[in-house]
């Protein structure tokens, strides 16, 4: 891989795919960004533009949503939604060469291991996000707060491709950092992940509306102490700081509506499954309740139909 100049694909260029690939092209990568619907037409028409509170930017590149019209790219940045990964990840032979790497930015803590099987563990990394981006209208992301990437191999091994990876986020000015324990930094966003766009969904709430009411503050904590429960059933020790961090960083994040809130507002799919189905599941596998979680992955299952107009019963 060539970290001076490294040929990149952005799969799934929403905000987090779209920002992230935007400030690598800025440092002069070549990078495309496959999309589909209006967000590509409008990137197609006018470029990809960034609202950032460090400062607004546009990029104009090749936006398409054939990954054939690209061909082999050193790295991969595979930002779809979690219900779309092994369909995705398919699709992804035609950017692959002999030493192109992937590297998921994606919620959830599955989906890593979903595309290694696919393209094998040595060539799949896992990061975490932590950004508040939306796509603001078609063709525009705002970046509001953060805009870090934890990332790491999936043996927890430090070699040579992640830190060439390191350098290319470094060079465009990204804050990164390299995880030998990546797999605890991505239960650790589950813990926030699974209680907060939950309840954002069902209450209509912002995460720091969600922490100001004593109620809705009490639900999300008894749904973390489940997901700790759960990492705990996976070799993953959480310590109970991690509760208070996710509380901490709702407070901090003003209006900002989590990713599966803009995800039911939009009228798409949500992510109950990567966020409270595996915890139900994970924890009715060794004999435990996960009574909120339940109840989440429940009405959101309901609410994801009727949001999106199929019939039940």
């Amino acid at each position: 891989m060539n970290v001076e100049k490294a040929r990149i694909a952005v799969m799934g260029a929403g905000a987090v795919g779209g920002y992230f690939g935007a400030r690598l092209a800025t440092a002069g990568n070549e990078v495309a960004f496959i999309a589909r619907g209006k967000h590509l037409e409008e990137m197609r028409k006018g470029g990809l533009k960034v609202k950032s509170l460090h400062g607004d930017f546009q990029v104009r590149s090749l936006f398409t949503s054939e990954p054939k019209e690209i061909g082999p790219v050193d790295l991969v940045l595979f930002c779809v939604k979690s219900y779309s990964t092994e369909e995705a990840a398919e699709k992804l032979a035609p950017l692959m060469g002999r030493e192109t790497v992937i590297l998921s930015l994606q919620n959830g803590v599955n989906n890593p291991d979903k595309i290694a099987r696919i393209w094998g563990k040595s060539r799949t990394l896992a990061g975490v996000v932590y950004i508040a981006a939306q796509v603001l209208t078609p063709g525009t992301i705002r970046h509001s707060a953060g805009g870090r990437i934890v990332f790491g191999e999936l043996d927890g091994e430090m070699s040579g491709t992640s830190q060439r990876v390191h350098q290319l986020f470094a060079a465009a000015q990204v804050p990164c950092a390299i995880s030998t324990e990546i797999r605890k930094v991505m239960w650790g966003k589950l813990v926030w992940n699974a209680p907060f766009c939950a309840i954002a969904c069902l209450a209509r709430a912002t995460a720091q509306e969600i922490v100001e009411s004593d109620a809705l503050k009490k639900l999300a904590i008894d749904c973390m102490g489940e997901v700790r429960e759960a990492a705990k059933c996976s070799d993953i020790d959480l310590g109970p700081s991690v509760m208070e961090e996710a509380l901490k960083l709702s407070q901090s994040l003003g209006d900002f509506k989590p990713s599966m809130l803009q995800d039911l507002e939009a009228g798409k799919p949500l992510e109950h499954e990567a966020f409270n189905g595996i915890i139900v599941k994970i924890l009715r596998q060794a004999g435990k309740e996960a009574p909120v979680n339940e109840i989440f992955y429940a009405a959101l299952q309901s609410l994801d139909k009727k949001n999106r107009g199929v019939k039940t019963g």
